[in-house]
């Protein structure tokens, strides 16, 4: 079972040996089973991937995530559908209501605003407004509730903060965080059939996961959690992030969520809540969809 990440920032040549990811760098070289990886990182633009790699990486379901020339993570490769029922589950997908649609949606955004609610707990704010806001959430979200909740929290959760402000190192390491959150997403959707390109929500006809983009949203807060603990308590914004930083991110999937009686990593979140919303398809039930909660 897949259960760890690697994180590549150094000058390396990746290849397979004997089911093994083989990383050789100048100071030597390392193994790592791919059985047991889940998600791999190219943080460096000195690295060769053998296409005897890629094709391990594929056929095990690990998710590749590539990184631009300023770090930021800009593209993943996943494995073409490879549920046994692909044809059965994609059929299904296709053909949920939109009354249905816009329940998992309500539940997509309860959950968030209960997890940044949760969150502005930890960080030692009032989360009684957030959780207020809870109840106004109708189906489909149709007065934009997630919206006012996120300008709330962003307001309450660091100092001086504007979420559009590119050049705030908390911007940097959100958006990091983020990106290795929606690989997570997006693999687990495809491991159980799912098609990320059509959402419940999110529709842009340029978007090849928007349903990866309306399932990720609990899952932010997780990420906002360790970016206020990496930035001293959210108040560091200047500088650039560093490669240890960057590793701390790439981390952020073994952060540890609540999911029903279960307390979980957020890569066994994802794969949850994937399988979860395909027995809510199936069902044609919002109430059957379960995400990951935090504790605040």
């Amino acid at each position: 079972m897949a259960w760890r990440g690697v994180h590549i920032a150094q000058p390396s040549r990746l290849s397979l040996a004997d089911g093994q990811i083989v990383v050789a760098q100048e100071d030597g070289e390392a193994r790592l089973p791919i059985e047991d990886l889940a998600w791999l990182v190219i943080d460096t633009p000195q690295a060769t991937l053998s296409t005897a790699l890629i094709a391990a990486c594929m056929d095990s379901g690990v998710v590749v995530v590539t990184t631009d020339r300023t770090h930021l993570p800009s593209g993943m490769i996943l494995p073409f559908h490879r549920h046994h029922r692909q044809a059965d589950i994609a059929a299904l997908q296709a053909a949920i209501s939109a009354p249905l649609k816009k329940r998992l949606w309500q539940a997509v955004v309860q959950a968030k605003i209960g997890n940044q609610a949760a969150m502005l707990a930890v960080c030692g704010q009032d989360p009684q407004p957030l959780r207020a806001m809870l109840r106004l959430v109708g189906s489909g979200d149709p007065d934009n509730v997630e919206a006012r909740a996120a300008r709330h929290y962003w307001g309450r959760l660091f100092d001086g903060f504007v979420r559009e402000n590119g050049a705030d190192k908390r911007n940097m390491l959100l958006n990091y965080g983020y990106a290795v959150a929606r690989s997570a997403v997006a693999r687990a959707l495809v491991a159980v059939g799912l098609l990320p390109a059509f959402g419940v929500n999110h529709a842009s006809s340029t978007n090849a996961f928007n349903l990866a983009d309306d399932l990720i949203e609990p899952f932010r807060p997780f990420v906002d959690r360790l970016v206020w603990q990496m930035t001293e308590n959210g108040r560091v914004r200047d500088g650039e992030p560093t490669v240890e930083d960057r590793r701390a991110l790439a981390a952020v999937l073994l952060e540890k969520a609540r999911f029903g009686p279960e307390t979980v990593n957020l890569l066994v979140a994802s794969e949850r809540a994937a399988e979860s919303l395909v027995r809510a398809m199936e069902g044609g039930s919002a109430a059957l969809l379960l995400l990951p909660l935090m504790d605040g």
